[in-house]
């Protein structure tokens, strides 16, 4: 189950490089919720599709450093670049803590810097 919670994370993350919101959110469980600490909730696949709309203007450009799995727990840490609307790259670092049920991730805590 570990192993195959890393490879949908991977699949899933491989789509938002593609730009293809729509393949990501399939890895998603419906009743997903995103918290990004210190900032917003989200909360449903609708919600999620609305952030992804405007915070990724283009694909983001991320590396995942390292993946750590524990029953129904993934972390995941590493580097990503969000374009701007002016057109800028800003880089990140991150933290994702990713919560699976069923075989679909259903909880995301995020700690961005």
């Amino acid at each position: 189950m570990i192993s195959n919670n890393k490879a949908i994370l991977q699949q899933a993350n491989a789509a938002i490089v593609a730009g293809n919101h729509e393949r990501f959110l399939s890895f998603c469980a419906d009743d997903s919720v995103w918290t990004f600490i210190g900032d917003k909730v989200l909360k449903g696949k609708e919600a999620i599709r609305r952030y992804m709309t405007t915070a990724y203007l283009e694909p983001p450009k991320f590396r995942v450093e390292n993946l750590v799995a524990e029953g129904e727990l993934l972390i995941a840490t590493g580097k990503i670049s969000l374009k701007e609307e002016n057109g800028e790259w800003i880089d990140y670092e991150y933290c994702d803590i990713w919560r699976f049920r069923e075989g679909k991730m259903c909880e995301l805590k995020a700690f961005v810097i």
